[in-house]
């Protein structure tokens, strides 16, 4: 019965070794993710694909990439290691309080609204920890895929969330963030046509935010031009805003806990008055993990009401 389950221990480690070197597509960075050394995880592979009997991995001085067979056997690797940390978590559960490590991404622009999360999850399952993440929409879902991440927290809604399960957890307005001397401080509000004529600093291209911003912009009849400013970090953005040369758009919520203080106003954006749904997103297994579960359970909790009747189809 040991020989069993270490056996079965080893197999699922080697499972882990082949979803790493995909992720990080090289040896040293895999084995550093994995805490073992690159011979290691070298000799792990090699053990997988001499036990399966087809070649796994493409090699010469470096990583090349997953054969056809390598590509099938990723499938079925992450769903087998999803199922043994799921079963090992569910055991644990059962004998003690709900324990582990919970890994959540968030995309950039509602990175205000993880304590609200943390605070209703840890007040059952103090046991629990939590990391969160920054992540962008697109690395967040693919993170998902990869067991790197257990859940996320972004834009929901048909096609928004490929293959994973979402829970709408709070619909979200835009706002224009500067100071009160700054770029449309004086203003009571601003149309999405007039953003443009301001000097911006905004999320980087490759961001989901900043596709939507300059999607409404476009539809509204502005020109979404070549901006004074990009980042990937929202706090790079909220320090030039700080300055008082420029102006951002944020999301409602944090909007909200940027101006707490008064250095900074929040200009409501007008024509048309947008609203996007934010939520849960998990990946599309059952069982759930109980971490997952929990985790689900607490979000249906917190939902916004009238969250859950909006359709995001906009954002397609």
């Amino acid at each position: 019965m040991i020989r069993a389950e270490r056996r079965g221990r080893q197999v699922i480690d080697k499972l882990e070794l082949l979803i790493a070197l995909t992720r990080e597509r090289s040896f040293r960075r895999a084995a550093e993710a994995c805490g073992v050394s690159q011979p290691s995880l070298s000799a792990g592979i090699k053990a997988l694909e001499e036990a399966l009997g087809v070649m796994l991995v493409r090699r010469k001085s470096r990583f090349q990439g997953l054969t056809p067979e390598g590509e099938r056997a990723l499938v079925w690797a992450r769903r087998m290691v999803a199922d043994a940390r799921a079963m090992r978590d569910d055991l644990r559960s059962a004998v003690h309080h709900l324990s582990g490590h919970l890994r959540i991404g968030v995309i950039p622009t509602a990175l205000s609204f993880p304590p609200t999360i943390t605070g209703a999850y840890r007040a059952r399952h103090p046991g629990v920890r939590i990391t969160y993440y920054s992540r962008s929409s697109a690395a967040l879902l693919r993170q998902i895929d990869e067991l790197s991440l257990d859940a996320g927290i972004t834009y929901v809604g048909a096609h928004a969330t490929g293959r994973n399960q979402a829970f709408p957890l709070y619909l979200e307005r835009y706002r224009l963030l500067t100071t009160q001397d700054g770029p449309g401080g004086k203003l009571g509000s601003i149309a999405w046509a007039d953003i443009d004529t301001l000097p911006l600093c905004l999320l980087s291209p490759e961001m989901q935010n900043r596709k939507i911003v300059d999607r409404l912009i476009q539809k509204a009849g502005g020109s979404p031009a070549l901006r004074h400013l990009e980042s990937d970090s929202v706090v790079t953005l909220l320090a030039h805003v700080r300055t008082g040369a420029y102006a951002t758009v944020v999301t409602e919520k944090l909007a909200a806990w940027c101006t707490e203080g008064g250095a900074l106003r929040a200009v409501p954006i007008i024509k048309p008055d947008t609203v996007f749904a934010i939520g849960l997103v998990v990946p599309q297994t059952s069982p759930f993990s109980p971490l997952v579960e929990a985790l689900i359970a607490t979000a249906e909790a917190i939902t916004e009401p009238g969250c859950d009747r909006f359709s995001l189809s906009q954002h397609d």
